[in-house]
C-alpha cells in the first residue's frame, strides 16, 4: 500500500476547523497572554529612564501594579488554555481511538489473518495520541509565538535597526536548520510507529502463548526476539533525539552570538549617546520574547511532526475498504428461510494459487451438511465462504436464492451461528459469555440455552454458578467446558445457518458425548455446515461432501458412501481401526 501523508492542511480540514470555536477561544487567550507578556520589557524601560533617573515615586506604584496585573493575566490565560484546549484535545483523541476501532472491526477478516493482534491495538491506542498537538495548546501556541516575534520584532526594530537586523541573522539561519531538521524528524516519526505496534505485537503473543513459551523452555529466545524490538525502537528515538537536539544546540549557539553582537552594539551606541540603557534593557527583554517562540516553535514542530507522522498511519487504516461493500450490499434479508447453494465457486488466497476448484453443491433448510478431507483439502474456506468472511473469486454462493456477495452484511449475520474448534471465550463470567450474541436476553432463553447445551451440568458444581469468573479466553476451565459454553452461545443466538468447525476434535470420550448431545439440540431445524474429522460425528448428516485438493471428491450419505467403497470408506474404516 502506498504511504499515506498527511498534510497541515488536511489536518487543518478534518480536526482543526471543525473545532474553530474552541480553537478561536485559545487564539484569543494566547493573543491577551502574549500582549500581557510585553507589559515587562516596556515596563523595564520606563523604570531605568525615567523611574530611577527622576526619582518618581508614583510612577513606580503605578508601574509595579501594571506589572502584577500583566502576571495575573498570564496566569489566568495560561490556566484556561489547558483546561479548554488540552481537555478537548484528550476528549477528540478518544473520539478518534473509537473511529479507528469501529473501522478496523470493519474490515475483512483477510487483513485480520494477516495483521498482529498487537500491532493493531499499538495502532488504535498510539497512533492518535500526537493529534493533541494540533488541537491542543501546541499550535496554538505555535500561533501565539508567530504573533508575539513579530510584534516584538517590530518593537526592536523601533529602538535600533541596526542591532534587530544584527540578531536576525542568526535567527533566520536557525528557521533554515529547524526546516531542513523537520523533513528528517517526520519519516522517522513515522517508522517509530511502526516499529512500535510490532514490538507490541510480538509482546501481546508472548503473553498470550506463555505456557507454549514455558512448555519448550523458550523463554531466552522471547526475551531475545524483545530486545532486538526494543533496540530497534531505542535507535529510531535516538536519531529522532539527535536530530532535535541539534536544532537545540544550533539554537543556543546562534542565539549566543546574537546576544553576543546586542550587548557589543549596544554598549557602542549607550557610548556614542544614540541609545539610552532603558532602550538597551528594553531590547534585551524583547529579543528574549522574540527567540523564546522561535526556539520554543522548534519543540512545537516536532510535537507536530510526530502527530503528522501518526496521522499518517491512522489515515492508511481509515481508507482500507470495509468488508461491508455498502455500494454493492444493497440486499437487505428480512425472513431467512435457509436455503444455501454453492454455484461454481472457485477461490484463492493468492493470485494463481486456487485452493477451491468449481465446487457446486445445495445446502437446503434445515440439512446438515458434513465436509470431510484431509487438512487443507479447503473444507474450511468452504466454511468460510457461507459465513461470509470470503468471497469467492468466480462463481456465487447463494442463500435462499439471492447472491451472497450482495446481499447487506448485518441483515444476514444476525441470522449466523458458529462454534469454533478453539472457540473464543471473553475473560469475564460464563453468564457474559453466553449472553454475548444477546446482551438483553431473558433469564428463560438463556437457562434453556444452558440446558441444551449442558452447561449446568459442571455450573451446578460451580459456588458461582454461571456468575463464575473464566479467565483470559477462558483459561480456567477445560476444553469440554468451553466448548459446552461455546455451543450454549450459538443456541441463544437462534441462528438459521451454523458453522460447526471441528466442535469436537479436542475433547474426550465423555466430554465428547455430551457435546454431541447438545449439538444434536443446536442442530434440529438449522442449515448446518460441519467440518469433523472424527468421522463417527457425522454418520446422520444429510449430506457429506469429501473435499479433496480443493474439489469435492465424494458426495452422498454416510450409508451411501460406505457402501460405494471410496475415499470416505477408506477414512472410516482408518479411525474405526484406531
Amino acid at each position: 500500500m502506498p504511504e499515506q501523508k498527511v498534510s497541515i492542511l488536511t489536518a487543518f480540514k478534518t480536526i482543526i476547523w471543525p473545532r474553530r470555536k474552541l480553537v478561536f477561544i485559545g487564539l484569543l487567550l494566547i493573543v491577551i497572554s502574549k500582549a500581557a507578556s510585553f507589559v515587562t520589557p516596556i515596563a523595564s524601560k520606563y523604570l531605568i529612564d525615567d523611574v530611577i533617573a527622576k526619582k518618581d515615586v508614583q510612577m513606580l506604584k503605578i508601574l509595579v501594579a501594571g506589572v502584577i496585573i500583566a502576571i495575573l493575566v498570564q496566569s489566568v490565560t495560561s490556566f484556561l488554555l489547558t483546561k479548554i484546549l488540552s481537555v478537548q484535545a484528550q476528549y477528540m483523541i478518544s473520539e478518534l481511538r473509537a473511529d479507528v476501532q469501529k473501522k478496523v472491526l470493519s474490515l475483512p477478516i483477510r487483513f485480520f489473518d494477516n495483521t498482529k493482534s498487537g500491532n493493531l491495538v499499538s495502532r488504535i491506542m498510539n497512533d492518535v495520541e500526537g493529534v493533541r498537538n494540533l488541537i491542543g495548546t501546541g499550535l496554538v501556541q505555535l500561533v501565539g509565538g508567530t504573533v508575539t516575534a513579530i510584534v516584538s520584532l517590530i518593537l526592536l526594530l523601533r529602538i535600533s535597526p541596526t542591532m534587530t537586523l544584527f540578531t536576525f541573522i542568526p535567527l533566520a539561519i536557525f528557521s533554515f536548520i529547524a526546516l531542513k531538521a523537520f523533513k528528517i524528524i517526520r519519516p522517522i516519526f513515522r517508522k517509530r510507529g511502526k516499529i512500535n505496534a510490532e514490538v507490541t505485537g510480538r509482546l501481546t503473543e508472548t503473553l498470550g502463548g506463555i505456557r507454549v513459551i514455558k512448555g519448550f523452555n523458550a523463554e531466552a529466545q522471547e526475551n531475545r526476539i524483545f530486545e532486538d524490538g526494543v533496540e530497534e525502537l531505542f535507535q529510531n528515538v535516538k536519531k529522532s533525539l539527535t536530530t532535535t537536539a541539534f536544532m537545540t544546540s544550533s539554537a543556543t549557539f546562534l542565539i549566543g552570538i546574537a546576544t553576543t553582537g546586542v550587548m557589543g552594539l549596544g554598549g557602542y551606541k549607550i557610548i556614542q549617546g544614540t541609545l539610552t540603557i532603558g532602550d538597551l534593557l528594553m531590547f534585551t527583554v524583547l529579543l528574549g520574547l522574540m527567540v523564546a517562540p522561535i526556539v520554543q516553535m522548534s519543540n512545537i514542530g516536532s510535537q507536530l511532526t510526530e502527530a503528522l507522522a501518526g496521522l499518517d498511519r491512522t489515515e492508511e487504516l481509515m481508507n482500507m475498504a470495509p468488508e461491508a461493500d455498502e455500494a454493492n450490499r444493497t440486499l437487505v434479508l428480512d425472513n431467512v428461510k435457509g436455503d444455501m447453494a454453492f454455484h461454481d465457486v472457485s477461490f484463492a488466497y493468492e493470485e494463481d494459487k486456487e485452493v477451491l476448484h468449481n465446487i457446486s453443491f445445495e445446502a437446503n433448510s434445515g440439512s446438515v451438511v458434513a465436509l470431510v478431507g484431509s487438512s487443507g483439502s479447503g473444507k474450511t474456506t468452504i466454511a468460510g465462504l457461507a459465513a461470509t468472511f470470503l468471497n469467492p473469486d468466480s462463481g456465487k454462493v447463494t442463500i435462499d436464492g439471492k447472491d451472497l456477495s450482495k446481499v447487506d452484511l448485518n441483515s444476514f449475520r444476525q441470522h449466523l451461528g458458529v462454534v469454533l474448534q478453539d472457540d473464543f471465550l471473553f475473560e469475564g463470567t460464563i453468564r457474559q459469555n453466553i449472553l454475548f450474541p444477546r446482551p438483553h436476553a431473558s433469564e428463560e432463553r438463556l437457562q434453556q440455552a444452558v440446558k441444551a447445551a449442558y452447561v449446568n451440568e459442571f455450573t451446578d458444581r460451580f459456588d458461582d454458578g454461571l456468575d463464575t469468573l473464566i479467565g483470559e479466553r477462558g483459561i480456567k476451565l477445560s476444553g469440554g467446558q468451553r466448548q459446552r459454553i461455546a455451543i450454549a452461545r450459538a443456541v441463544l443466538a437462534n441462528p438459521k445457518i451454523l458453522i460447526l468447525d471441528e466442535a469436537t476434535s479436542n475433547l474426550d470420550t465423555e466430554s465428547e458425548a455430551l457435546v454431541q448431545k447438545s449439538l444434536a439440540e443446536l442442530t434440529k431445524g438449522r442449515t448446518t455446515f460441519v467440518i469433523a474429522h472424527r468421522l463417527s460425528t457425522i454418520r446422520k448428516a444429510d449430506q457429506i461432501l469429501v473435499i479433496e485438493n480443493g474439489r469435492i471428491a465424494e458426495r452422498g450419505t454416510h450409508d451411501e458412501l460406505i457402501a460405494s467403497e471410496g475415499r470416505y470408506y477408506n477414512l472410516f474404516t482408518y479411525q474405526a481401526r484406531i
